[in-house]
């Protein structure tokens, strides 16, 4: 009997042993970024890429769930500034993760080429359907989309819109004036780089003159933006115009006017990375960005069309903006140096 009972305890600990080994097998984690979801497969590389991108914030993340419907690609995004963006492929070069990058500033692109961080897609659909001028002659990026700078306004603090960048140099605009930060805006930049292209020299006056007038360097687009959504602030100066006009269409007490002797009008160009780990599935992206689809969507987002053949909506379109005489090579070349100036007279 005590043999006997020995065996049947012997027994109960074995099968204990066996149930635990299945137990710990069976729930065995695997590690996060590979971990399937609701029962699905992970993306393999040739089935994911991976998308750097200035925004706007709700059209990227509406380009992102179309084009996976669209196509089964799973879509990595990361969303930032253009200066943000620019800092982390600099800190990934040496191990690229981005497949398509997408920045708010051409001159950013033309310098992104000329570093050889780029490749041609020489067969881009609809790219022949785009603004001439928005295509890097050697097919290396693509400006599927564009806005323009302005002066942008709260309504209920101002009852004389300006009609020129001088005008905010007057003592209404005292202390009421937003500048978006050039080391973080990458639109900043082309609109500071666009004007001195124009004016030469005597283009520092109006930032020096604005600046003695008490305006503040307020972070990026939209934290420039803010404070004149809510009233603290009566105007930003090269405010983005799509921003804008989506405030105003929520019922925003905002407006914004395209001065007189002219602005700047940034086409926001999409590339493909040169070491890309996923080239096939960045075409299908640009082809989509390019797509009726694609343009649709920046329409809706209040965003100037890239291709000529599809109309603005709710918004003036290209030929309806008065710009400054500029030349995106020149704006590239010099961009750095401008930006340091700049910050020198707005530290």
């Amino acid at each position: 009997m005590k043999l006997a009972g020995k065996m049947k305890l012997a027994g109960i600990a074995l099968m204990s042993i066996l149930i635990m080994m299945l137990a710990a097998c069976g729930s065995k984690e695997e590690p996060n970024d590979t971990k399937a979801k609701s029962g699905e497969k992970p993306a393999t590389k040739d089935e994911k890429i991976v998308v750097y991108t200035a925004g706007p914030k709700g059209l990227a993340e509406k380009i992102q769930a179309e084009f996976e419907k669209k196509s089964g690609i799973k879509v990595e995004q990361f969303q930032g500034t253009t200066g943000k963006i620019l800092s982390r492929l600099e800190a990934e070069k040496n191990n690229p993760k981005a497949d398509v990058v997408i920045v708010a500033s051409w001159p950013s692109a033309v310098g992104m080429k000329k570093d050889g961080w780029t490749q041609a897609y020489a067969d881009a659909k609809n790219a022949d359907k785009l603004v001439p001028e928005w295509v890097d002659n050697e097919k290396h990026f693509f400006g599927y989309s564009a806005s323009a700078l302005g002066i942008v306004y709260n309504t209920d603090l101002v009852k004389t819109a300006p009609k020129d960048w001088k005008d905010l140099t007057g003592a209404d605009w005292k202390d009421q004036v937003n500048f978006p930060d050039p080391t973080l805006s990458g639109s900043a930049v082309d609109f500071i780089s666009g004007y001195l292209n124009d004016k030469g020299d005597e283009g520092w006056k109006l930032f020096e003159e604005i600046k003695k007038n008490g305006a503040y360097l307020a972070g990026a687009n939209a934290e420039a933006l803010d404070p004149v959504v809510t009233g603290s602030k009566k105007a930003v100066i090269a405010g983005v115009d799509y921003m804008a006009y989506s405030a105003k269409e929520k019922g925003e007490a905002i407006d914004i006017i395209y001065p007189e002797s002219g602005t700047v009008i940034n086409p926001r160009p999409a590339m493909i990375l040169k070491d890309a780990p996923n080239v096939d599935g960045a075409k299908q992206f640009i082809d989509f960005l390019l797509s009726d689809e694609g343009q649709k969507l920046t329409t809706d987002a209040k965003l100037i069309p890239g291709r000529a053949d599809i109309q603005a909506d709710g918004r003036p379109g290209k030929d309806d903006i008065p710009l400054l005489k500029y030349d995106w090579k020149w704006m590239m070349e010099h961009g750095d140096e401008v930006t340091e100036k700049f910050m020198k007279i707005y530290k």
